[in-house]
Order: structure tokens, then C-alpha cells, then sequence
């Protein structure tokens, strides 16, 4: 054997022996360039977070898609589509949108909602909903003297639902006979659970109360110690708005610390 024929062979056998290597590298080849197994990772780890479970079918397919779209790709670049108006604009606008992706997703790994500060927050809904709650009537009029005038027919044993049917102008009670359903007075304007508060099970105000939307008559049905749920039960959606709310004021904050003249609508 002489010594062309010696190195071929020494060729040969490294290629073979380096042939696993590429191959642990690489998920395929496609016209002599390397599908890069990292790519499939990559995928793998995006579909991951968007709640797909890793298993042998998922892998496969994946596989599948990155190869043709390496075949795909490669032809685009052959006719030189790479090189056009309408390419370098949609990449621009990828470009910015994977970075703002990106930009945002950092500042929530960075600044997480915790559960103290869930906490904090679902004490101080509950301080403001109070320990009770009231279900009430009322019946909504324009004028105080057609207030004052049920409050009569009231006094003379007319039914305070009939009433509400007939004369309330609130389109969310009137049907139901001025029915508002259990909540906690901090629900209602000021003027309104001020007077719901002070009265007695079964007793309606004996003077119409007035608000920014008119007159009411009153009626309490009943009260009751605040139904509110429990910590646990809602504190994966605090901690969710939490995260939403930082996120927002991050990007307010980026707004108003731009320089720019542009004039953004309200």
C-alpha cells in the first residue's frame, strides 16, 4: 500500500470515526449544511412553555419542521429573496418583536410577583370590602317628589317590587324589583351605603336619598358576615394581576422617560 493510499484510508476511518460526533451535533443535514440538534432544543424548550408536553411524537415532529424548513430556506436564499425590499422589512419588524418579547419576559424573571406581596394586597381588598355585606332594593327616580311619592304609596302597603318594576329607572334592578343582590357598601356611592347601613332588616328610608344618578328609595332585605374567599383560592389570580400591573407600570415608566415629539393619544 503506498502512501496516497494510506492517507485515503486514514480519511476514510476519521470520517467514519467522526461520523457519530456530527450526528450527536446535528438532528440532519440538508444539502451538506447542518441542522444544528440545538435548534430542536430550542423549539422544544418554546413549546414547553407554551404548555405542550415533551414526548417521542412532539420530538419527531419537530424534527420534521425544522428540516423542511431548512429545505424551504435554502431555496429562498438561492433566489435571493434574502436580498429584497419586503424581506429586510418583515425581519425588522421580527427583529423588534422578539426583542420587545424578550425585553419583557427579563423584566418579569427579574421583578416576580410574590406571594407576600399577594398577601398584602388580598388584605387590603378585604379591609376595604368590610365584615359585612348587605342585600338590598331600591327603586330609582329622577325627582325628589316622585321619590316622595312612592315613599307614600310605601307607607300605604304598596309592594316596594311592583314599585321598583314600574317606576325605577335603574335598568339592572328594575326587572328583578330593584333587586342589587349581596355586596359590600363599598359597591355603591358614598350617600348610598351610608343610608343602606343604617337601616334595620326590612326597613326601607323613610326620605329619599339622593346620588349622582338620581333619587333612590331604599329597602334592606338582609345582611350578613362578608362571604370572601380564601387566600389560596385566589392567590394565583392576585399574583397574575400583580404581575400584569408591574409589567404595565414598566412600560409606562419606558414611555414617559423616551425623548420623543410624538404625541400619544389618551
Amino acid at each position: 500500500m503506498n502512501t496516497s493510499r494510506i492517507a485515503k484510508a486514514a480519511a476514510a476511518a476519521a470520517l467514519v470515526l467522526a461520523a457519530p460526533v456530527v450526528l450527536a451535533q446535528n438532528i440532519a443535514l440538508v444539502n451538506g449544511k447542518p441542522v444544528p440538534k440545538a435548534r430542536l432544543d430550542a423549539m422544544l424548550t418554546q413549546l414547553a412553555k407554551q404548555g405542550q408536553a415533551p414526548s417521542p411524537e412532539l420530538e419527531g415532529k419537530v424534527k420534521e419542521q425544522l428540516v423542511l424548513r431548512e429545505i424551504f430556506a435554502q431555496e429562498a436564499e438561492k433566489q435571493g429573496i434574502a436580498a429584497s425590499k419586503d424581506y429586510r422589512e418583515q425581519m425588522e419588524f421580527a427583529r423588534q418583536s422578539v426583542l420587545i418579547q424578550t425585553l419583557f419576559a427579563d423584566y418579569e424573571k427579574k421583578h416576580p410577583s410574590t406571594e407576600a406581596e399577594a398577601r398584602a394586597e388580598y388584605d387590603k381588598i378585604k379591609a376595604a370590602n368590610g365584615d359585612k355585606e348587605y342585600r338590598a332594593r331600591h327603586i330609582l327616580v329622577e325627582t325628589e317628589d316622585q321619590a316622595k311619592a312612592l315613599i307614600e304609596q310605601l307607607k300605604k302597603g304598596g309592594s316596594f317590587e311592583d314599585l321598583a318594576k314600574k317606576n325605577s329607572k335603574d335598568p339592572g334592578s328594575a326587572e328583578n324589583g330593584g333587586d342589587l343582590d349581596w355586596a359590600a357598601p363599598g359597591n355603591y356611592v358614598p350617600e348610598f351605603s351610608e343610608a343602606m347601613t343604617k337601616l334595620q332588616k326590612g326597613q326601607y328610608t323613610p326620605v329619599p336619598v339622593k346620588s349622582q344618578f338620581g333619587f333612590h328609595i331604599i329597602k334592606l332585605e338582609d345582611e350578613r358576615a362578608t362571604q370572601f374567599p380564601s387566600f389560596d383560592e385566589v392567590k394565583a389570580q392576585i399574583i397574575q394581576r400583580n404581575t400584569q400591573a408591574k409589567l404595565a407600570k414598566y412600560r409606562d415608566d419606558l414611555k414617559s422617560k423616551a425623548k420623543t415629539d410624538y404625541k400619544f393619544s389618551e
